[in-house]
């Protein structure tokens, strides 16, 4: 086929999880709920770690930024299924595509980034704990928030110019619900060489370094934890980190497994599926996962439970 150029390309078909109407209505259901869930969730920690004095430390605020990155993680992909599910159109513009791929690869980045990060300052809290207000001292914590921040614009912006410098043969149909990058590598006619080596560059780049420093950090983490003598005392240093730890396998179990069946496997129901995991489950579990696994956290949403009703009784007694 002939490769036509991207200027010329005015949509993207994105083939979507199934053709069954009556399926998709069903998909519509279950997802709009998965998202409004996800968002609220994530809302809900935010808003208890603000609310709340006892929650103002550093491991909350890192919590919080993730969470709000969450946010922006699923909110970059799943309102544009909802509607293509909603209307029974398969169709995304052009300018759609590359800010969905822009958006996608900047808040994931910024995910993994900031997992690397709260890795780090539970690394220090358990290790160091005696130094741990000097060393995560505010201005540090700040600085490697803006840090995360601009290493995932820095990934970010090189995906998106080099998606829009691509000529796409005349078959522009993505196997899969959103603009997802290697799925656009693999439409391109030319470049082959260089898209090749630039996956492969940032993967070990963007990729590389936050699982390095996450490796790192529990590594000296569990050689701490283990050098501790008793029993409860090794519950206790191991339970202050059970939740992050938790959502980095989810986090990163679904997402290499998504990402390489994108690169490897023909199969797109299976591709499609993985995708479904990293992109809508993982931050629909992070809110439960930290929630459950959380004293503060529960106690902080109590409150704010018991604030809004009484807040709700004010109101009505006023109202009469």
């Amino acid at each position: 086929m002939e490769p036509q150029n991207l200027t010329s390309v005015l949509e993207f078909l994105l083939l979507g999880l199934t053709d069954d109407l009556d399926l998709q209505l069903v998909l519509f259901g279950l997802f709009l709920n998965m998202y409004l869930i996800t968002v609220l969730g994530n809302l809900l920690i935010i808003l208890a770690v603000s609310s709340d004095p006892h929650l103002h430390t550093l491991m909350y605020f890192f919590l919080s930024i993730l969470s709000l990155a969450d946010i922006g993680f699923i909110s970059t992909t799943i309102p544009k299924m909802l509607g293509n599910l909603q209307t029974h159109s398969k169709s995304i513009s052009y300018a759609g595509c590359l800010m969905q791929v822009a958006f996608f690869v900047l808040f994931c980045c910024l995910d993994s980034m900031l997992l690397a990060v709260m890795a780090y300052d539970r690394l220090v809290a358990i290790c160091h704990p005696l130094h741990y207000s000097i060393i995560m001292s505010p201005r540090l914590c700040g600085m490697l928030v803006l840090l995360s921040l601009v290493l995932s614009l820095l990934d970010s912006l090189p995906h998106y110019l080099m998606v829009s410098q691509f000529n796409f043969c005349t078959d522009v149909k993505i196997p899969n619900f959103f603009c997802e990058p290697p799925q656009l590598f693999k439409l391109a006619c030319d470049h082959t060489s260089t898209k090749n080596i630039f996956i492969f560059l940032f993967a070990a780049v963007f990729g590389g370094l936050p699982v390095s420093g996450i490796l790192y950090s529990y590594a000296r983490i569990v050689s701490s934890i283990l050098g501790i003598p008793s029993a409860s005392g090794k519950y206790k240093a191991f339970s202050t980190c059970g939740s992050h730890l938790s959502v980095v396998c989810l986090f990163y179990g679904t997402a290499i497994g998504a990402y390489c069946s994108s690169i490897i496997s023909d199969a797109n129901r299976k591709v499609m599926v993985t995708s479904v995991m990293y992109t809508m489950v993982t931050p629909m579990l992070n809110p439960f996962v930290y929630s459950l696994r959380n004293r503060d956290i529960k106690r902080a949403l109590w409150r704010l439970n018991f604030c809004s009703l009484d807040l709700e009784c004010f109101l009505l007694s006023t109202s009469f």
